[in-house]
């Protein structure tokens, strides 16, 4: 078990270099309405980067329901054995 969570970590650790990237349309997207007419608020901007956000958090959402229900399946059966 100790194995499984130094490798989940190494491989979350290693994936959070490249979250700075984005594809060309959204970076596009994104710069050329930072400083649109004078105005500070990036509406557009805003707008994909809560999106990015979402379809990054929705994997790790499901992933932890499905451990969460094992993990009480486990705990259940663990109980009933003795």
């Amino acid at each position: 078990m100790k194995r499984l969570v130094l490798f989940v970590l190494f491989h979350v650790a290693s994936a959070l270099t490249s979250l700075q990237a984005q594809c060309p349309m959204c970076k596009t997207a994104l710069t050329s309405n930072r400083d649109m007419n004078g105005k500070s608020e990036a509406t557009v901007g805003n707008g994909i980067n809560k999106g990015i956000l979402f379809l990054l958090a929705t994997p790790y959402v499901l992933v932890g329901t499905a451990g969460f229900f094992y993990y009480q399946n486990f705990k259940k059966k663990k109980a009933q054995r003795g």
